[in-house]
C-alpha cells in the first residue's frame, strides 16, 4: 500500500448533517391559530361593513326618485367640437373679490352680476359695490339662501335698469344708480296651482314690457340642483310675465330643468336649455307658428346652461359638463340605470358626489338655424371652471360661472 493509499484510506468521513426543514409541531399549532385568528378578524370586518351596507341599501330611502330617460349616442368630439385649449387663453377679472358671478349683464364698461351671497354687485375700475340685496341676515353658506335669496339671470331693460331673477324670492326691477329694488313678482305666486321659487334665468323684450323666464322646478330648490339633475323631474316651466298687466302664463310645462333662456332677434320665438335632456327648446311667440314649440337644437356635448345671443346672429352656450371626452357617457349610462342614482344617494350627500363630477368647461357657438359653428374648451375646467354664461360684448367673450371666485375674459381675436 503506498502511502498516498495509506492516506486515503485514513481519511476521515465528513459528518452528515441532517436539515429538518418541517415545523415543529408546536410551530405547526401556533401557525394554525394566527391563520384560524385572522380569517375570523377579516370576515367579522367584512360583515361589520357589509351588513350596514345592504341595511342602508335596502332600508334607507332615497331623496330621489328618478325618472327613466333616452339619449341618443353622444356626439364625437371632433371637427367643431374637436377639443382644444383655447378657453385656458382667458383672464381673470375681480379674482377673490366675487364668488359665484352666475350671469353677467353690461352697461357700458360697467359689469353687473349677482353673487352667491344673494347680492347683485357693480364692477368697475378694479372695485366691488353692492348695489342691490333681496334678503337679509347671514349669507355664508347654501342654508342661507332661502332667506337671502340668490341672484341668478340678469338682464339690462329697455331704461338702463337692470331685470334679475332670484331663486326663492322672485322676479325684481334694480336701478344700478339710485340702488332702488322693486318686487315685479315674487316666488310666493300661485302659476297655475305652484310656487315659483326656483326661478332661473330670464330675457326680455325691446319695450320692456314682456319678461320670459325659466321655473326650473316645483319640488326641487336651488340648493337642490344636482337632486334635480340626476333625478330629472319633469315639473319645469317657461312662464311669461306682462309688466303692463301682471298677469303670468304658462308657456311650456313639463320640462327637465329648464335653465337658460333667450328671445330671437326678431322676437318671434324663445330658446329654452332644457338641461337635463342635453337640448334646446323652441317656443314660438309670435307669427303663424304662435303658440307652437320644438326642439331647436337636440343632442347636444354637454349640458347647457344660460343662452346668450353672439354678434353672427347666433347664440352662445355655456356649459360646466361634457357627456362624453373619451368614448363613454357616465350620466348617459345612469340615465337608464335607476337603482344605481338611487343606491349613490342613499349612500353619499350631494357635497360628496359634487366632488366625483368630471368638470369640463365648454362654450358652444351655435349658428341662427342650431348648427354647431365653433367650440372653445377648458377640459377639467382649470383657468373658466363651473362655467355657466358666455356673455359677448365689443370684441370680448365674458364668462359666467356659478361657484367660481372670478369672471373670465377672452378676446375673441385669439381664438
Amino acid at each position: 500500500m503506498s502511502q498516498a493509499g495509506g492516506l486515503r484510506q485514513r481519511r476521515p468521513l465528513r459528518p452528515q448533517v441532517v436539515a429538518d426543514d418541517g415545523p415543529t409541531p408546536a410551530a405547526q399549532d401556533a401557525s394554525s391559530f394566527s391563520g384560524r385568528v385572522f380569517r375570523v378578524t377579516f370576515l367579522t370586518l367584512a360583515v361589520s361593513l357589509t351588513v350596514p351596507l345592504l341595511g342602508a341599501i335596502v332600508l334607507l330611502d332615497s331623496p330621489i326618485d328618478p325618472q327613466l330617460l333616452s339619449f341618443k349616442e353622444p356626439p364625437l368630439l371632433c371637427g367643431v367640437l374637436q377639443p382644444n385649449t383655447k378657453l385656458q387663453q382667458a383672464e381673470r377679472l375681480f379674482e377673490n373679490q366675487i364668488l359665484g358671478p352666475e350671469s353677467i349683464a353690461k352697461i357700458g364698461d360697467v359689469i353687473f352680476t349677482g353673487v352667491e351671497d344673494g347680492r347683485v354687485v357693480k364692477l368697475e375700475n378694479g372695485e366691488v359695490e353692492t348695489i342691490a340685496r333681496f334678503g337679509s341676515g347671514p349669507c355664508n353658506t347654501q342654508d342661507d339662501e332661502p332667506a337671502c335669496g340668490r341672484p341668478l339671470g340678469i338682464r339690462v331693460g329697455p331704461n338702463g335698469t337692470l331685470f334679475v331673477a332670484v331663486a326663492y324670492k322672485g322676479l325684481f326691477e334694480v336701478n344700478p344708480w339710485k340702488r332702488e329694488v322693486k318686487l315685479l313678482l315674487s316666488s310666493d305666486t300661485l302659476v297655475e296651482g305652484r310656487k315659483i321659487s326656483f326661478l332661473d334665468d330670464l330675457t326680455i323684450t325691446r319695450d320692456g314690457r314682456k319678461i320670459y323666464f325659466t321655473h326650473s322646478s316645483s319640488k326641487w330648490q336651488l340648493r337642490d340642483y344636482l337632486l334635480l339633475f340626476v333625478e330629472g323631474t319633469d315639473d319645469g316651466r317657461l312662464l311669461e310675465y306682462d309688466t303692463e298687466s301682471k298677469e303670468v302664463k304658462v308657456l311650456l310645462d313639463q320640462l327637465r330643468f329648464p335653465n337658460g333662456v333667450q328671445l330671437s332677434p326678431a322676437e318671434d320665438f324663445i330658446l329654452v336649455a332644457e338641461t337635463v335632456m342635453a337640448r334646446i327648446r323652441r317656443f314660438y311667440v309670435s307669427g303663424l307658428m304662435k303658440g307652437g314649440a320644438d326642439i331647436f337644437v337636440e343632442n347636444l356635448p354637454g349640458f347647457p346652461d344660460n343662452i346668450r345671443p353672439s354678434s353672427s346672429g347666433g347664440y352662445w352656450l355655456g356649459m360646466s359638463i361634457v357627456r362624453s371626452s373619451s368614448g363613454f357617457s357616465t350620466i348617459d349610462f345612469l340615465s337608464e340605470r335607476l337603482y344605481i342614482k338611487r343606491m349613490i344617494f342613499k349612500l353619499f350627500s350631494q357635497k360628496t358626489v359634487l366632488k366625483f363630477i368630471p368638470w369640463y368647461s365648454l362654450v358652444l357657438e351655435l349658428s341662427d338655424s342650431g348648427d354647431f359653428r365653433r367650440s372653445l374648451h377648458d377640459p377639467k375646467g382649470q383657468v373658466a371652471p363651473f362655467l355657466s354664461e358666455v356673455q359677448e360684448h365689443d370684441g370680448y367673450l365674458y364668462l359666467g360661472s356659478f361657484g367660481a371666485p372670478f369672471i373670465c375674459r377672452i378676446s375673441l381675436q385669439s381664438v
